[in-house]
């Protein structure tokens, strides 16, 4: 992707002010020594340590252990603000802060301007002449009904197989027998979950694949680039879409477009009370799951790279920005051809504040992308959460991928893809301000 003249010298610019900002950020410290600069560092950092210490008792304990973590992570932060209110440093420590969110700022900002994001190639979608839309109307708390989703897809020429709620379905061989009566267009108004099962008959009869983000977070849907407020628009691409090839996830056999997770989250989502009350039974069951008698270890092969003992595994088709995509995490591609891997491995609360503090650098988390990804266990078979779907498989199980296996169609007037914040490296954002950028054959600048 070529850059501009104007788009180059923004990021520099950027970049300078960034490296400004955060030595700004430590002269200011430096200068406040005599007046606590050296406490605000050490305040903050023993904060964070012991926010992060509580919040592990939090989660994994019961009774008074729990409350006194919560009291704890509680108490850090707010310590840290009496402190320094009470040596007078509060004015120091509330400029260095901001002076370092700006610098962070500016430094991200300099990096999605300078470095090219990958874009998929598209191609004009041909109007499908029967096209066959699986709609839930449940899904996302009743979109299909809310949006006339029905009315508008018939109206646009595709039928509608509308499921029904009391009954279970089996949406594959709906889906097979769809194309077995000559559609040439497979879509899914549904969760996740469907919209996998339903994929894999597309990509298994090569034809295309329509998403309407009509499930309640539409993880899929976001990064795609669909319209995820008003599911109704994902339907324009039937009359005017355009068409990209992507990656479809497998697991052991069963399909997946986002994410498979092994472990504590898995665990959890097996539990039937799990639909009603998320948040309470995953904080009831978190003890046992961490350090407790239902604690489960998992090894793992991810490519040539040993993952042993970890409490949990995300699996995910193309790997995410953040390590925790459940966090607001976004992939910046779907056709990489790689997967992404997150395992996780804590035991106590001094490994969750080395967490804290040192993020992915952190022996307890690694973070690594692989094409092929086997997950073993003490047991013969294993939890697994599938787009959220709750499962269970015989061990070994086996996530890879089908490389550009799956042909989506998606409207051509839609929202986009957000371009994620890159991964924050100051020896590139020097580089970037300090260096002019090498221009390629091509014509295009190398950072």
């Amino acid at each position: 992707m070529r850059t501009s003249e104007t788009e180059r010298r923004a990021a520099r610019l950027l970049a300078r002010c960034a490296v400004l900002m955060a030595v700004a950020t430590v002269v200011v410290l430096v200068l406040a020594l005599g007046e606590g600069g050296a406490l605000i560092l050490v305040a903050g950092f023993v904060g964070l340590v012991l926010c992060a210490a509580g919040a592990w008792w939090f989660v994994a304990h019961h009774g008074a252990m729990r409350l006194l973590g919560a009291l704890v992570a509680l108490a850090a932060p707010v310590g840290v603000v009496l402190i320094d209110v009470k040596r007078g440093s509060w004015v120091t420590a509330l400029v260095a802060c901001a002076l370092w969110v700006a610098a962070l700022a500016l430094a991200r900002a300099a990096l999605r301007g300078a470095l090219p994001t990958a874009r998929p190639r598209t191609i004009t979608a041909a109007r499908p002449r029967r096209a066959v839309i699986i709609m839930n109307p449940k899904s996302g708390g009743g979109k299909v009904g809310r949006f006339g989703l029905v009315e508008r897809a018939e109206k646009l020429g595709a039928t509608v197989i509308l499921l029904d709620p009391s009954v279970e379905t089996d949406v594959t061989e709906l889906a097979r027998r769809a194309v077995a009566e000559g559609a040439d267009l497979l879509g899914v108004a549904g969760g996740d979950g469907t919209q996998a099962l339903v994929a894999a008959v597309a990509a298994e009869h090569g034809l295309p694949f329509l998403v309407v983000s009509a499930g309640t977070r539409n993880h899929f849907a976001m990064d795609l680039g669909l319209d995820r407020a008003d599911p109704s628009r994902c339907l324009d691409a039937l009359t005017d879409g355009e068409e990209l090839r992507i990656d479809l996830g497998d697991v052991s056999g069963r399909p997946f477009v986002n994410t498979v997770s092994f472990g504590v989250y898995a665990d959890v989502v097996q539990r039937p009370e799990y639909r009603d009350d998320k948040a309470g039974t995953a904080l009831n069951l978190m003890p046992d799951l961490l350090i407790g008698e239902g604690v489960r270890r998992l090894d793992a092969l991810a490519d040539d790279t040993e993952l042993a003992d970890q409490q949990a595994l995300l699996v995910s088709n193309n790997p995410y920005n953040s390590p925790d995509p459940f966090g607001g995490g976004r992939r910046p591609r779907l056709d990489s051809g790689e997967l992404g891997v997150v395992g996780i491995r804590v035991e106590g609360a001094a490994q969750a504040a080395a967490l804290a503090v040192r993020g992915s650098a952190s022996p307890g988390l690694n973070v690594l992308t692989a094409r092929r990804v086997v997950v073993s266990a003490a047991t013969d078979e294993i939890p697994v959460a599938v787009d959220g779907e709750a499962l269970t498989m015989p061990a070994p199980v086996t996530c890879s991928l089908r490389p550009g296996g799956l042909r989506v169609v998606v409207p051509r007037d839609r929202p986009g893809v957000v371009a994620p914040a890159p991964r924050l490296d100051w020896r590139l954002i020097v580089t970037l301000a300090f260096t002019r950028p090498e221009r390629t054959s091509r014509g295009e600048d190398r950072v």
